[in-house]
């Protein structure tokens, strides 16, 4: 089955991106919002991100306008839904959000779509429960942001179908990203191994190690990562830090992924990085 159409659910930072990357690759999208505001926004980034593109000679204008015509903005979820062959929800990281999410899309979209799911450590076995079709249920986990980065994480659910795979894959190709599978387990894979990393960095300043600076500056000189762990925390956002540790440390009953206490202190303040002005540094 070739995917010609797809809704997607959620316009902040992640359903945004998803949409403009589907959208600029020739497949028609309905972004569903809860509010014209929101919708009105997300469409100004993708505006504003497109046009960056052009400024930098990687597409054109008529490629732009071509983009933004592909896109058609819905603020019912059985409206959007209705006629697409795919649907990818990129609403927070809160099972009862996802929850109502689904029992709506499950009630309006038609029998052959697909339902995928962005969620960066929610359980696709858990999510796919939740509707009548486990087995057209998948993971599909872009990173941010999602222009940019080629990954995207490929969950199998306990009852996903090979045929359901094999569609999201060769989706994923024409989206020019590069689809690794992964197997449902809290975190997946991408998570997993970089969100311990984040905490014990901030366990680091907690305890007085060191400064946010220098935690960043050790990594980024002597690991050569682009982007040291405490200001990829901002600019993922504390609290969606904190949710996925939570997933992890009750999915796994194991200590090592308890969350810091500076962690919790930083998100309860409400400093959660970048979306926020401030976290770990200001902006």
């Amino acid at each position: 089955m070739d995917i010609k159409k797809v809704a997607v659910i959620g316009g902040g930072t992640m359903g945004n991106g998803i949409t403009h990357v589907f959208a600029m690759n020739g497949i028609p999208v309905n972004l569903i919002e809860t509010k014209q505001e929101f919708a009105d926004r997300a469409m100004a980034t993708i505006d504003k991100n497109l046009e960056r593109m052009v400024q930098k000679e990687k597409i054109t204008a008529e490629q732009k306008v071509t983009t933004l015509d592909s896109i058609q903005v819905f603020l019912d979820v059985a409206e959007g839904v209705k006629d697409v062959d795919l649907v990818v929800e990129a609403v927070p990281e809160n099972l009862d959000i996802k929850k109502a999410v689904w029992s709506a899309v499950d009630a309006a979209a038609p029998d052959h779509t697909i339902f995928a799911s962005n969620t960066s450590s929610i359980s696709i076995t858990k999510l796919a429960a939740l509707t009548g079709r486990p087995e057209k249920f998948i993971g599909m986990h872009f990173f941010n942001p999602v222009p940019v980065m080629k990954l995207a994480e490929i969950v199998r659910g306990l009852e996903t179908s090979d045929e359901t795979y094999d569609v999201v894959e060769a989706t994923s190709k024409v989206l020019a990203k590069v689809p690794v599978p992964v197997n449902d387990m809290p975190g997946f894979v991408s998570n997993r191994v970089l969100m311990p990393m984040i905490n014990e960095a901030i366990f680091a300043v907690y305890e007085g190690v060191a400064t946010p600076e220098h935690v960043d500056e050790v990594m980024k000189l002597g690991m050569a990562h682009p982007m040291g762990p405490l200001r990829l925390a901002d600019f993922i956002g504390l609290d969606v830090c904190l949710d996925i540790l939570n997933v992890l440390y009750d999915g796994f009953k194991d200590p090592k992924y308890r969350p810091c206490p500076l962690l919790i202190k930083m998100v309860d303040a409400g400093k959660l990085g970048n979306k926020t002005g401030a976290g770990f540094y200001s902006y």
